[in-house]
């Protein structure tokens, strides 16, 4: 029997997942088991003392089992203890059997996202060349991030404006954001901290604009030293990052179990997903078309009329790479997947892909920066407040920004928008209103970002005179 591709089989394993997910929901019980791990934690005995009243009482929905718990710690003890006691109470056995294979998966494409990154990077500046052929391709590549990152921005705007989900909006429906209060650092402060003080430290923190940054520059001058060690250092980067692909491609065969582990976990761990719909039908739906027009027009029409390239047959291309990227909410923990499939079945050239990529998955944020916007617009509507031209415009240009500074990882859009409601002066704890359904979206501007990557390398590509096989 013909073993199906990979995409089918990732697609098989997000169906599966999705129906044993709901199956089996996720329910948050303190059982004998968890108070021995608060015991463990050194939890002082105060805090076991005032959960018995819960103890062994099994609830179904994360939210009645906090206000619950908060009720019986009191408020000094839930702001210190109610994280840890929500995972120690955590309740969903047919889950954990099979999570595993999610946190496994990850772990392993975390692996390799340093070692490929750094190698990729200094492989593909030396086989890029001189200065003049890195800066023309850094130009275009950066002119293409701001480029589209900014029609996604206009996109997201245009609908939110037209549609505007936030009116009437179900204020109650909001959750606690402490964590959320502190904005990131400032623009200023990201550009000085892409200069790493301490290599090492970077490497260890997984800083990647500081590893890019490093990799960028040490590319550069191996072509300004002598032959010799020119030819050996260029042979012996160009070998490490095949000897991280060979790796890459064990590790994909890996995707289907890996993406299942997430997926069931997501949606076990979803409280009610159709009165969640219900409630934030209109927002989602508004972040959703936003993104589709971006994905299946904006982003295509550059493809076919700019990089001279079939679209269509580019999607068939790196279809792993997206369903990676939407299971996994994270463009880096893709990254290795991204640059496997747009080197080896849309064409693009190693040293192309060595640079574009690493660079996009770490700056270029097509769906994030839409989302930013979206989400900002709804939090101003939601609490009645009109927001300006110049604001709106003020959201644009933080958005864009906001979205250079986030974190390829999940969820690094909801902490990024504190800047954008920061600069135009909305209320923080607005950010409570979008945070239910904010995984669920994360997965969808996640495969838009990578998405975005990859029609960028073709791009660039194309225009660098490569003969491409889409």
């Amino acid at each position: 029997m013909r073993k199906p591709k990979l995409h089918w089989q990732i697609l098989i394993a997000l169906i599966i997942a999705v129906i044993y997910g709901i199956q089996f929901p996720t329910t948050y019980k303190l059982t004998t088991h968890s108070y021995k791990q608060i015991k463990k934690a050194k939890i002082p005995q105060e805090v076991s003392q005032a959960l018995l009243p819960i103890k062994n009482v099994k609830y179904t929905t994360k939210k009645s089992f906090v206000k619950d718990a908060t009720e019986n710690l009191g408020p000094k003890l839930s702001e210190e203890y109610l994280e840890k006691i929500i995972a120690y109470g955590y309740y969903n056995p047919p889950v954990t059997y099979v999570s595993w294979m999610g946190d496994l998966f990850l772990r392993l494409l975390k692996m390799l996202i340093i070692p490929l990154i750094l190698s990729s990077i200094i492989s593909a500046v030396t086989n890029i060349g001189g200065g003049e052929s890195l800066g023309r391709i850094g130009i275009k590549t950066i002119s293409y991030y701001v480029f589209t990152s900014t029609l996604a921005i206009v996109t997201g705007l245009f609908l939110v404006n037209w549609i505007k989900p936030g009116i009437g909006a179900d204020l109650s429906f909001a959750q606690k954001v402490e964590e959320l209060a502190k904005a990131p650092n400032s623009l200023g402060q990201t550009l000085l901290e892409m200069v790493p003080s301490n290599l090492f430290e970077a490497l260890s923190n997984g800083h990647m604009l500081a590893i890019i940054f490093f990799s960028i520059i040490f590319g550069y001058f191996i072509t300004k030293v002598g032959n010799k060690p020119q030819v050996i250092l260029k042979e012996f980067f160009n070998s490490v990052f095949d000897v991280m692909m060979k790796i890459t491609m064990f590790v994909i065969k890996l995707t289907p179990l890996g993406i299942f582990g997430i997926v069931v976990k997501v949606v076990a761990d979803v409280d009610d997903l159709y009165a969640l719909m219900l409630r934030m039908g209109l927002y989602m739906g508004t972040v959703l078309a936003a993104l589709s027009i971006h994905a299946f027009i904006t982003l295509p029409l550059i493809v076919r009329f700019i990089g001279k390239s079939n679209p269509i047959k580019h999607f068939g291309a790196v279809t792993t790479p997206l369903l990676t990227a939407f299971s996994t909410s994270s463009s880096g923990a893709t990254l290795p997947l991204t640059m496997n499939a747009v080197e080896k079945n849309s064409g693009v050239s190693k040293k192309i892909t060595g640079f574009t990529l690493p660079l996009g998955a770490t700056i270029n944020m097509d769906g994030t920066a839409l989302y930013e916007c979206v989400a900002a617009m709804f939090i101003a509507q939601a609490y009645g407040m009109d927001m300006s031209f110049v604001q709106q415009v003020i959201i644009v240009v933080t958005a864009l920004l906001a979205s250079i500074g986030a974190a390829a990882i999940p969820m690094a859009g909801l902490v990024m928008i504190t800047v954008i409601l920061t600069a135009v002066g909305l209320p923080l704890e607005g950010v409570g209103l979008i945070l239910a359904v904010d995984r669920i979206l994360d997965m969808f501007r996640t495969s838009v970002n990578v998405w975005s990557d990859s029609c960028g390398a073709v791009l660039i590509a194309k225009s660098e005179g490569e003969t491409l096989k889409v």
